[in-house]
């Protein structure tokens, strides 16, 4: 079942009837398809710099996961994956094949697709990704705790405002335009995973025990300001995925995409021009365009 969607120009929104839930979503532009996953509480809009930038050449798939943002509350009596939630998602699209980017969470949702289904999966951007097994640092490991003690005693909204005064977001908020993006996405987050609401399968096998599983080409990239545990995941990711290129991107916290766009999407042109041709017939990537050779490490 399918929301009546609404189209201006090459953007249509709408929402995906999924059991249990529904996902919002948006795509724009027309060519081979990227899809975009947010991080944890937050939702499709902290994509904007790069929707905007590659929708020009490819078919751009943002949406809300499961309990976030538009896609709203869910059922906590249906099972399900934010994997098979994606994979759905690019089959009610109708796309066969789709390079796969997420950020931290984001980042083990598209990983955790890209193992389920590796046939749908042209290639896979981890940035400042999750992936658990990696031990949390103390001060991170200490902010979750926080949250946790916030929600117990004072609800969800009590626990927003930890969040965002978690390490992860600490070089974010050093930007008042950035950490009014953020809390203005937090709010809108309802909150059932921290309320024990979360009827989410976990992946087997984990992810972190079989990543020389990921066969396709894949981008590795971090924040030289993220917490130290999330730089260590994202070594490992670029250690263990066969071929991965990694790079740090200076000046960028976790929030890298938002922090420094300008680098992301010149890692993103690059990465997208260097992948093989579609093996479902899909139009290949379009060349790079006269100015985009420079890049951060």
């Amino acid at each position: 079942m399918l929301t009546q969607p609404t189209t201006t120009t090459t953007t249509t929104t709408a929402a995906l009837e999924r059991p249990g839930a529904r996902l919002a979503y948006e795509v724009t532009g027309d060519g081979p398809a990227v899809v975009l996953v947010h991080g944890f509480g937050l939702d499709q809009r902290m994509w904007d710099p790069q929707a905007e930038h590659l929708a020009a050449r490819f078919r751009v798939v943002r949406y809300d996961c499961r309990g976030f943002g538009a896609s709203g509350p869910f059922d906590p009596a249906v099972p399900y994956t934010h994997a098979g939630d994606l994979v759905a998602l690019l089959d009610h699209l109708a796309i066969g094949e789709a390079v796969l980017a997420g950020l931290s969470f984001g980042g083990r949702v598209v990983l955790q697709a890209a193992l389920a289904a590796p046939a749908r999966v042209r290639g896979l951007v981890l940035l400042d990704a999750v992936l658990d097994g990696v031990p949390w640092d103390p001060e991170s490991a200490a902010g979750l705790d926080e949250v946790a003690r916030q929600v117990r005693a004072g609800g969800v909204a009590a626990g927003r405002e930890a969040w965002l005064a978690h390490p992860l977001f600490a070089a974010a908020r050093q930007r008042p335009d950035l950490a009014g993006r953020l809390a203005a996405m937090v709010a809108g987050y309802p909150g059932q995973h921290w309320l024990v609401q979360d009827p989410h399968r976990p992946a087997r096998p984990e992810p972190v025990s079989v990543l020389e599983r990921v066969t396709v080409p894949t981008l590795v990239a971090v924040g030289d300001r993220d917490v130290p545990c999330f730089r260590e995941m994202s070594a490992v990711l670029a250690r263990r995925i066969p071929g991965a290129q990694y790079r740090v991107i200076t000046g960028a916290g976790h929030m890298v995409n938002l922090e420094q766009p300008a680098a992301v999407n010149d890692l993103l042109n690059r990465f997208l021009a260097g992948l093989p041709p579609s093996r479902t017939g899909a139009p290949a990537a379009p060349p790079r365009r006269p100015g985009d050779e420079s890049c951060s490490r």
